[in-house]
Formats: C-alpha cells, sequence, structure tokens
C-alpha cells in the first residue's frame, strides 16, 4: 500500500488474513484445556419456577460445575441486570424491573438462561444439561405491545414499562386541525433475529488474584466495569479483551447473563472457562431489533408544505429491559424524527411493553431507520394523495441549504446540508428519466415494475470522546493504541492509513491495537456510526503533537529555530538544509540519545458536535404477480459522507448496509406462536438475504464537509440501512399501488405480496 494522496481507496489488510482462515477469534484462542461451558435455558415463555434440581447433572459425567442464581448469589454476586430507562411524560420514572443473570423464580421468555452446566467436553455439558430437573407452573404468554395480557412485572402495571413524549402536543392537533390536508399511515416495523456471522461466545481465566475475560462484543471498557459490579472486585482485578469479532451491529455491544456466568464458574473453580452459542441458541437469546408499530399524522398546507407531523408508536421491549432498549424508539427515534423536512410543530408519543419474548434492543442505525423508515414511508403516501410527484414533495419541504446550522424541532443541530444538490445527483445516477421506458419494458414482460425513492439523515451517536497513542517500536515500526473495537468494518487499514497520511510512517510499519483493556486505558467502543469519526480526530491530535515534538527536538540537536522546521506529511524539513529526516528516523535517533519521552506521545480529544451523514437510495423492484417474487432489479445510493478517508470501506459499509435493509424488507421476520415459542429459529425458517437477493449496488458520494469534525467527515456505518427500508418499501407500494393494493408492510416475501395482489383483485370485482 503505498502512499498516493489522502483519501485514496487502500484495500483492506487485514482481509488476507480473514479470507485464508488465519482470523483470531474467541474460537480460536480460547485456552488449551479450557472447561466448557453449556447452558440450561427456559423451554416456556413464562412459568413460575416451583422446583431446580441439579443434583444428578453436578454428577453427571464430566461435570466440573452447575450454578444457579443461587449459586451466584451465594458467591457474593450481583445477579441484578437493569438497562436505561426513560422518563415518562408525567415526569415519573419508567419501569425498570430486575432481570436475573439467571432466572430466579419466574421464567420469561424461551431461551432464559436458568443454568450453567461446566465440564471438561461440550458434549459431557449438554448431557448433564438432560439431566436438570427444572419444575414450573405454565403461565399464559404475553405476546402483544399493548395495554393488558398476563402481567409480567409487577413493576409495570398492564405490562407498559413507558410512556415518553416530546414535541408540543397542543399546537401539534391544533395545526393538524387547521390544515389544509392530513395524510394519516399506519406502518409495521417488523422485528429481525441480526444473526452476526459469529455467535456470541467468550472465555473467562482466574488465577487466583485477577480475571482475564475475553468476549466477542464492540469494546472492552463497559464490560469491565459491569463485571467489576457483578463480582465486587476492583478494576484493577479485570482484563478484559475482545479478539477479532465477527460482525456485532449493536447486538453485541452490550453484556449478557452467560459472560457474568462464565466469569463466575471460572474464578469458582479455578480453570478456564468457555462458552460459544449456537446458532439457534443465539436466535432465542441475542436481542432482537426493530419490533415497532406507529401511526404518523401529517399536516400540509397549500402549498404542499409539512406544517405538523404526529407520531404515536408501540414498541417492543421483550420481557426485560435490556442495556439501551428504553432509549432506541423513543429518544433515538427523536433524534431524525423530522429528518430533512423543516417542520417546527411536532408531536412524538412513544409507549414501550413488555411481552414474554427476547429483548430488543439495538441493530443497525439503533431508533434512526426506523424513524426515517415512517417518515419517508409517510412521504410517499402523502405525494399519492396530494397527487405530487415524490421527489417534488421532498424538495418543497427540504431545509433550505442556506438555513444552516439548523435546529429541528427535536434540539438537533443539523451544522450543514445541501439535500436539493444530493437528491439531483441521486435523479442522474438513478436514470430516473429512463424509469418509465425500464416499467414498460418489464410491463411487456408481464411484471409490475415500481421505484421507492427515501431521502435519509442519521445522527452519530455514541461517546463523543476518544484516545489515541502512538509507540515506536525498537523495531523501527510504529504502533497506534485506538479505544474503538473492529468488528469487521476495516480499522486496521483506516487507522493506519490516516496515521500513515499524517506522519508519513508507511502503512506496512504501522500495527493498530486495539481490544485489550490492559494496554487501552479508556475507550469508547464501537457503535453508532461512531469509530472514524472520534478515533481519526484523537489520532490527529496526536499526530499534531508527534510533529510538534520532533520539530522540536531536530531543531535542538541540530541547533537551529524549531520555528523554521516545517512538516510535509512525509518528512520534516528546513530551508537551506539537505538533512530531511523521517518521523521513524528521528524517533531512532531519540531512542539512542535516550529520548524515551519521544517514543510515546497521547491525545484525548473531544468532540463538540456531531456530524449528519444524509443521502438518497432509489431502489426498482420488478414484482411477477403470478408467484409475488419481488426482485430488486437496480438499486443507487448518492450519500453525503463529508469529506471521506477511504472511499472503498466508505462503499463497502454501504453495500452491507443495503443488504441488510433489503433483508428486512423482503424476507427477514421473527415470529412467536400464540404460546411464545419461536418458530424462526433456524436458517430453515429465517429467510436470510442472500447474494442473489442483492443487486449491483450503485454508489457515489456528493460532499458537504461537516463542521463537526477537524476532517469534515460524516460517520457512514449504518446509512445504508437507514435509507434501504424505505427505499424497498416504497419501491413495492410503487408496483402494486395501480393494482389497488395501497398499504404494504415488511417483510414483502412472496406470499404476502402474491395475497396482497389476490386481495385487491377480490375487492376490485
Amino acid at each position: 500500500m503505498e502512499k498516493f494522496g489522502k483519501s485514496q481507496s487502500v484495500t483492506r489488510r487485514e482481509d488476507l488474513r480473514f479470507l485464508t482462515g488465519e482470523g483470531r477469534y474467541v474460537d480460536d484462542i480460547a485456552p488449551e484445556g479450557a472447561l466448557r461451558a453449556v447452558f440450561v435455558r427456559s423451554p416456556v415463555a413464562h412459568g413460575q419456577i416451583t422446583g431446580l434440581d441439579v443434583s444428578d447433572a453436578a454428577a453427571a459425567e464430566g461435570v466440573h460445575a452447575v450454578l444457579t442464581a443461587a449459586d451466584l448469589e451465594a458467591a457474593g454476586m450481583d445477579i441484578s441486570m437493569r438497562g436505561m430507562v426513560a422518563k415518562n411524560r408525567d415526569g415519573s420514572r419508567a419501569a425498570a424491573p430486575v432481570r436475573p443473570m439467571l432466572a430466579k423464580d419466574r421464567l420469561r421468555f424461551v431461551g432464559e438462561p436458568v443454568a450453567i452446566i461446566v465440564a471438561e467436553t461440550v458434549q459431557q455439558a449438554r448431557d448433564a444439561a438432560e439431566l436438570v430437573v427444572l419444575d414450573y407452573d405454565e403461565l399464559p404468554a404475553s405476546l402483544d405491545y399493548a395495554p393488558g395480557g398476563p402481567l409480567i412485572h409487577p413493576e409495570a402495571p398492564d405490562n407498559r414499562a413507558f410512556d415518553w413524549a416530546t414535541g408540543d402536543e397542543a399546537a401539534t392537533e391544533a395545526a393538524i386541525q387547521s390544515a389544509a390536508k392530513v395524510v394519516t399511515l399506519e406502518v409495521e416495523d417488523n422485528r429481525i433475529i441480526v444473526n452476526s456471522m459469529e455467535p456470541r461466545g467468550c472465555f473467562a481465566e482466574w488465577d487466583g488474584a485477577r480475571l482475564h475475560f475475553a468476549f466477542n462484543g464492540q469494546g472492552v471498557w463497559n464490560m469491565k466495569r459491569d463485571l467489576s459490579k457483578a463480582m465486587a472486585l476492583a478494576p484493577e482485578q479485570i482484563r478484559v479483551t475482545n479478539p477479532d469479532v465477527g460482525g456485532g451491529f449493536g447486538m453485541k455491544a452490550m453484556g449478557y447473563p452467560e459472560y457474568f456466568a462464565v466469569a463466575q464458574a471460572a474464578r469458582a473453580l479455578g480453570r478456564p472457562v468457555h462458552w460459544m452459542a449456537e446458532r439457534t441458541e443465539s436466535m432465542l437469546s441475542d436481542n432482537a431489533g426493530r419490533d415497532l408499530v406507529s401511526v404518523a399524522d401529517l399536516a400540509f398546507d397549500d402549498g404542499n408544505k409539512l406544517i405538523a407531523y404526529r407520531v404515536r408508536t408501540r414498541c417492543n421491549l421483550g420481557a426485560y429491559n435490556s442495556e439501551n432498549g428504553q432509549m432506541i424508539q423513543a429518544a433515538l427515534f427523536a433524534k431524525v424524527l423530522t429528518g430533512t423536512y423543516d417542520v417546527q410543530t411536532v408531536w412524538l408519543n412513544v409507549e414501550g411493553y413488555y411481552t414474554n419474548t427476547t429483548q430488543v434492543d439495538a441493530y443497525r442505525g439503533a431508533g434512526r431507520p426506523e424513524a426515517i423508515y415512517l417518515l419517508e414511508r409517510c412521504m410517499d403516501r402523502a405525494a399519492r394523495e396530494l397527487g405530487v410527484d415524490p421527489w417534488e414533495l421532498r424538495r418543497i419541504n427540504f431545509i433550505a441549504k442556506d438555513a444552516f446550522p439548523y435546529v429541528s424541532a427535536t434540539g438537533e443541530t443539523y451544522d450543514v446540508g445541501d439535500f436539493g444538490m444530493v437528491l439531483d445527483a441521486a435523479g442522474q445516477e438513478a436514470d430516473l428519466a429512463g424509469f418509465p421506458a425500464r416499467k414498460a419494458t418489464s410491463e411487456a414482460a408481464g411484471k409490475l415494475r415500481g421505484m421507492g425513492l427515501c431521502y435519509y439523515i442519521e445522527s452519530i451517536l455514541g461517546d463523543p470522546s476518544e484516545t489515541a497513542k502512538v509507540v515506536f517500536n525498537e523495531d523501527g515500526t510504529a504502533s497506534i493504541y485506538v479505544g474503538t473495537q473492529s468488528n469487521g468494518q476495516g480499522h486496521e487499514t483506516v487507522y493506519a492509513q490516516f496515521l500513515s497520511d499524517q506522519t508519513g510512517i508507511p502503512v506496512d510499519r504501522i500495527t493498530v491495537v486495539q481490544g485489550d483493556s490492559d494496554l487501552i486505558a479508556t475507550g469508547g467502543g464501537t457503535g453508532g456510526s461512531r469509530s472514524v469519526t472520534t478515533q481519526n480526530t484523537a489520532t490527529l491530535a496526536t499526530a499534531t503533537r508527534m510533529i510538534e515534538a520532533f520539530s522540536a527536538y531536530w531543531a535542538e540537536k541540530e541547533g537551529f529555530d524549531p520555528a523554521d522546521v516545517q512538516f510535509d506529511d512525509e518528512r520534516f524539513r528546513k530551508d537551506g538544509s539537505n538533512h530531511a529526516p523521517t518521523m521513524l528516523e528521528l524517533a531512532d535517533m531519540a531512542r539512542a540519545d535516550g529520548r524515551t519521552d519521544l517514543l510515546v506521545h497521547e491525545a484525548r480529544t473531544t468532540l463538540d458536535a456531531r456530524s449528519y451523514p444524509n443521502g438518497a437510495h432509489v431502489a426498482e423492484v420488478e414484482i411477477d404477480p403470478e408467484t409475488g417474487v419481488t426482485r430488486v432489479d437496480r438499486y443507487t445510493v448518492v450519500d453525503d459522507f463529508g469529506n471521506l478517508i477511504n472511499p472503498l470501506l466508505a462503499e463497502g459499509q454501504v453495500h452491507g448496509g443495503v443488504a441488510q435493509g433489503i433483508g428486512q424488507a423482503l424476507s427477514e421476520r421473527v415470529v412467536y406462536d400464540t404460546d411464545g415459542q419461536l418458530l424462526t429459529a433456524s436458517f430453515m425458517d429465517y429467510a436470510m438475504p442472500r447474494a442473489a437477493d442483492c443487486p449491483w449496488i450503485g454508489f457515489s458520494t456528493r460532499a458537504v464537509p461537516s463542521t463537526g469534525n477537524p476532517m469534515g467527515m460524516k460517520g457512514c456505518g449504518e446509512a445504508g440501512t437507514v435509507g434501504a427500508l424505505a427505499a424497498v418499501a416504497n419501491a413495492v407500494q410503487d408496483a402494486l399501488w395501480a393494482r389497488g393494493v395501497t398499504q404494504v408492510d415488511m417483510p414483502l416475501t412472496p406470499m404476502r405480496v402474491w395475497d396482497m395482489l389476490n386481495q385487491s383483485d377480490i375487492a376490485a370485482e
């Protein structure tokens, strides 16, 4: 990888080891001879535990321990898990029931962990798990996220966890009453299972005084904090590491009961303990995504200008509060409630409900895809009811480019934007003018064709602070220590590339160090599209300190004024001198001179403001009305990501996000039966998107540099998913509208589409 200038599409340096099987994941690095853990899980969605006998399991061949909630508490552990809670609109605190690490008195969802079996082998642990006698009185399951049903927690009457709101209810109602036109639409956002390539897993080691806990998460520091609290260990007694991670998407950002049980088993036994989930186990126990239904009212004046927006949402939290569950569909949804449109009169009311299902938490985008999906479905419906072109309706309502910085109705300060310019580019890139001809070709073949547009904006989230440390090693290389955690995004490439761009250190002589709480004191981890923005801001500050320090050192060594030293991103130079050392050469000189202070440089930075990536997604679908099969035929994305660090990696992030959006839009859906049993608990029943389901994705950018960070960049990790849901769903709606189908909801499977068409034909008759 040679240096040709900044913002280059450098290929991923980590891909060679990943593609040749040299990745080092949890399962690859578990200590030799580690005991294996298996969890006994609830077979029912709701039940009162009347007995738990593990004696036969504990006596089984190869078993070293069987631990229950009582055993964890007897060891002095705090087994309570609680997530963040919202404030109700009346000012009271939302429900905060305790979630025990292992089920204690009540079973509340199928797959809830009840006991951990630790044995010499996985098979021995599985065999022993069959010997556990779990007695319970089964209770009716509550599966509807609506008031009423069998009570799950006494702290939440009617199973309602929270009733949150923002905006001006009275003003919004008044605007709706006086509007020239009001468009109302109910939209369902289907529950999905995250299904990262690598299931969750961990191992723990206890040496008698200190715990090492390794897991495939999205950062180590929160886990260290939580282990310290739960196990009553001082922070310095805990080391947490993340090795290579095969996908996270928000689902791996938080702690889970299994992690604490494995850590305690290792401490109790004085032996390493290793747990790796199977796929169905993950489908039962991993936090799910989405799962909400919203009713929206859009009020327009005579000029088709949006004057008010009201949203009433009910969301499913699952059986307990997950770490961020209550905040996803409330505060995070509100971040981009009004999207890219200039409307200040709004009201958002969100009610969260407990059900006897797995918890719901962050999934790629975390609240922002849900908000944009609703808004952009509504804008498309409004265009039809108002008789306006959907592209033109968006232009009419865009925030003007001279209105920035713009404070949204929910308090977000959008720093910059030129939405009309990006939309125009999308029309050109998608060949909007050629759509009628393509539609006619499809019709001639007996197919239906539709085009869908989504204009999204996202609010970058997560810890605004990050630290970067650069160490010059004796072998002539440099290491950069980062506080984020790659889950497959290419961090090793982009961080080394950026440091090289700023310092002239060759990329192949830079090592990226991540995911070790002993080596990196603080960090914000990965999530909310924050990684490259926050980490490279800290790297930039560190590089600035390095340049200043080495400039002063060289000037002192050569006997000239430090002010005369220039650095051109490759070498230090001084007018009149033929000597132009590189940073690595100066580091070698400093080492020889005993200047160890010049061999380590560190800076911590905090972003003053977020960035707001935005863009247009244009999908074209072709539908076979005889079978309901829907094919995404064309897909175009034009994004404003500000200045790009590595365009190739940004494009890859968008491609992955779009694929996940297509999956949710066309095939993915979690289904429980009336007893709360998960019916989609394998890839035989849960339809993941495949390569054949995704067309070639056209990608280009139009940059309006952000003012929220010194690089002028905007995060891109979640953008593909934020825009894809509505683009695909609107395309299907467009194709079916002429056939009398006026309401489509994801997932738009062949059976559902075929049924919509046939029901509309019946209605027409």
